[in-house]
């Protein structure tokens, strides 16, 4: 029998929720403000969202934080596809430490892996530069690896359950019918697992998108990501497009998230269903 929550928890509930969002609905609100004022509303406006559109600095690092985005969500799901498919294949007494290991980044501080990160590609390039004609530095390349090293955990943890979830028969049913071991692969492991690893490429993305404290330490001065670019636009004077390009952010990730919990939610629902019937 469930209990129902007490008033009192009902209250706490609802102001944690208050204090958490309502910065950020005062934030939406007034990125559609006609005036430049952030605590008085003089009329509805899209005059900032235009002007964000012809701020070239915006653009480009709009530009940059997809690229990188998409690149290292891509490559995150592949390498983590097979990291998760190897760690499912150890012995039960190495696939806990490791896996272990693998959650360590996703519970470490952002501060500590963007600085770590950082230390790394400078001691490397200081040695690589000794060498002729060799001038390695911080910047697109060095972004694009931070944001795959981080990614990679969450892919692995996304498409580990759908490993447990696999009838291990399978594979072998499919090579007693004829295919080899890279077809029964390709046609039976993954679409099984696809799910798991369509999830972790959202979240892949999704984690990329939201980056700054990792990006501020190994973009270098080259390369200037989004959020890099709105908290360089605070540091001057504050402008409304800090609001709108904030809201587009935030937004952008909200809807990402709710994608990854429908589809997770419904792949729950497909998996209660094949359990009932298999029952």
């Amino acid at each position: 029998m469930s209990r129902k929550p007490s008033l009192l928890g009902r209250i706490f509930t609802g102001l944690s929720f208050f204090f958490l969002y309502a910065p950020i609905f005062v934030l939406i609100a007034f990125s559609f403000n006609s005036s430049k004022s952030r605590s008085i509303w003089t009329g509805f406006s899209l005059q900032w969202y235009e002007a964000l559109m012809e701020n070239e600095s915006i653009l480009n690092a709009l530009q940059v934080t997809l690229t990188v985005s998409v690149l290292a969500s891509v490559i995150a799901a592949l390498v983590g596809t097979f990291a998760a498919i190897g760690f499912f294949n150890m012995k039960r007494r190495w696939r806990s430490p490791l896996l272990a290991i693998n959650n360590i980044p996703v519970m470490n501080a952002d501060i500590i892996t963007g600085v770590s990160l950082s230390l790394l590609f400078v001691a490397a390039f200081a040695a690589l530069n000794k060498l002729p004609f060799v001038n390695f530095r911080m910047g697109f390349g060095t972004l694009l690896i931070a944001h795959v090293t981080f990614n990679i955990p969450y892919v692995i943890l996304s498409v580990m359950p759908k490993l447990y979830q696999l009838d291990k028969n399978l594979f072998e049913a499919a090579q007693d019918l004829g295919c080899t071991w890279m077809q029964a692969f390709w046609k039976v492991i993954i679409p099984e697992i696809r799910p798991g690893i369509v999830n972790g490429l959202i979240t892949a993305f999704t984690m990329s998108v939201d980056d700054f404290v990792i990006s501020y330490f190994t973009a270098g001065s080259s390369v200037e990501t989004l959020s890099m670019a709105i908290y360089s636009m605070t540091r001057k004077k504050i402008s409304p497009e800090i609001n709108a390009i904030s809201t587009i952010l935030f937004v952008t990730v909200l809807l990402l998230l709710i994608l990854v919990n429908v589809r997770e939610a419904h792949q729950a629902k497909v998996q209660a269903r094949r359990d009932k019937m298999g029952g």
